[in-house]
């Protein structure tokens, strides 16, 4: 059976880890089409490795594991640490490099995964001074060097910067194959690729937007209990999901919910947020929503779909900026799993393709009042588009037929280009 490493430097407590990376691990176990030495389809055995924040309560960390065992997930964890920023990431990168160089030791996987730059790096390292030597899967996801300067973490142009895309270079010239969230990605960084699929040494490139399962989201069945429960009655219902300030433009989401609720004052403000629900609730009522206008609150991830059912439109503003081209915003996949049409701003990742050529909501193309109404209008005069929606949904971020599907044909090319120079001693 082939054997696969998924490294990720996150908490397997994380959401993002429980609606993203878990349900994906389950999908590429089932990489079918792959030959076995009998003849027969191949079946990967998914090891994953995460970093955690505290250190993990027996009964906890037994509950966890015990979960992802049923899921067919091998789980290791190993210590996140966050301060001084520069020594602790250092620290935890030489700490995973020596967990997977013994598990390439030990296990000698085929297949070596990192979710973006540091935990590929640590795969990349290991491999060097490995005799065994899986294949590289590099994650992508994202343009991580231009976040953190388009966010103001790091000076354009300093010495972070130009040391993350030197590891980005080495690791694009290290890695057998290749993830990326968005079409313009791809353009980007292999470009010609989009019609073979493959670079231009012929790697293997997929385009994996983020998914979802829409199993998780029952067509609104749920809708009229939420939205009694909630208060709110037959008054159109505005959605956000997510987090405030960063990347997210917050100012300009109060702005339209303002606009919102003094154009038509029937609307109902629903945020669902991690952190900070009731600096939210002060900045809404500044702008005019009373208590019985709005909820703000936070869900577990499994709640997630019962209160989307409960809304009309949904928004997402992100800072469109360089790094943003690469970006495909989670809730986007479950704004429309939902049946929600989608007022978005231009310019992020393949949202404007997906809103205007598939009619999933409204772009906005300047944060404007003309541009918040034309948007408002646009949404509450298309009538009942949630089946439209949903079907969009489908079409572009199921789980399995989208993501998992492709994640599995890159790992059927991946296994069917064999290892790089096995050894069969296993010694480093």
């Amino acid at each position: 059976m082939p054997k696969s490493l998924y490294i990720c430097y996150f908490s397997v407590r994380e959401p993002l880890v429980q609606t993203q990376v878990i349900p994906y691990l389950r999908e590429i176990m089932h990489a079918r089409g792959t030959a076995t030495d009998d003849g027969g389809d191949a079946k990967i055995a998914i090891s994953l490795l995460t970093f955690e924040p505290t250190e993990l309560g027996k009964d906890e960390e037994a509950a966890i594991r015990a979960k992802l065992k049923e899921a067919g997930v091998s789980w290791s964890w190993l210590r996140y640490h966050k301060r001084p920023s520069a020594p602790a990431t250092a620290w935890d990168t030489l700490m995973g490099t020596l967990f997977v160089w013994r598990f390439i030791r030990r296990e000698r996987p085929e297949i070596l995964h990192g979710r973006i730059h540091l935990p590929t790096l640590m795969a990349a390292l290991a491999r060097k001074f490995s005799r065994h030597k899986p294949k590289l899967l590099f994650d992508i996801r994202g343009f991580f060097p231009e976040e953190y300067t388009d966010a103001g973490v790091w000076p354009d142009g300093g010495w972070l910067y130009r040391s993350a895309k030197w590891v980005e270079r080495w690791l694009l010239k290290e890695a057998d194959g290749f993830v990326v969230l968005t079409e313009k990605a791809r353009e980007i960084l292999f470009p010609g690729s989009e019609e073979t699929g493959l670079d231009k040494i012929g790697r293997p490139v997929e385009v994996i937007p983020c998914c979802i399962d829409p199993a998780r989201f029952d067509g609104g069945a749920r809708r009229s209990a939420v939205r009694e429960r909630l208060g709110i009655g037959g008054r159109f219902t505005l959605v956000y999901i997510g987090s405030f300030d960063g990347w997210y433009l917050s100012e300009e989401l109060l702005n339209l919910f303002e606009l919102a609720k003094k154009t038509y004052p029937d609307t109902f403000a629903l945020v669902l947020t991690q952190r900070g629900a009731d600096a939210v609730r002060q900045r809404l009522a500044a702008r005019g929503f009373s208590d019985a206008d709005m909820y703000v609150g936070s869900v577990v991830p499994a709640e997630v779909p019962e209160y989307l059912s409960a809304g009309d439109a949904a928004v997402s503003f992100i800072k469109n900026c360089y790094s943003k081209q690469a970006s495909s915003p989670t809730k986007i996949a479950e704004y429309l799993a939902a049946g929600l049409p989608v007022i978005s701003n231009s310019g992020i990742g393949d949202l404007d393709e997906l809103i205007t050529g598939d009619g999933a909501g409204c772009l906005i193309r300047s944060f404007s009042d003309d541009e918040y109404r034309h948007a408002l209008d646009t949404v509450r005069a298309a009538g009942d588009v949630r089946a439209r929606c949903r079907q969009i949904a489908d079409r572009r971020f199921d789980l399995g037929r989208i993501g998992g599907e492709r994640y599995r044909r890159l790992y059927r090319r991946l296994l069917e280009r064999g290892g790089r120079s096995a050894d069969p001693s296993g010694d480093p």
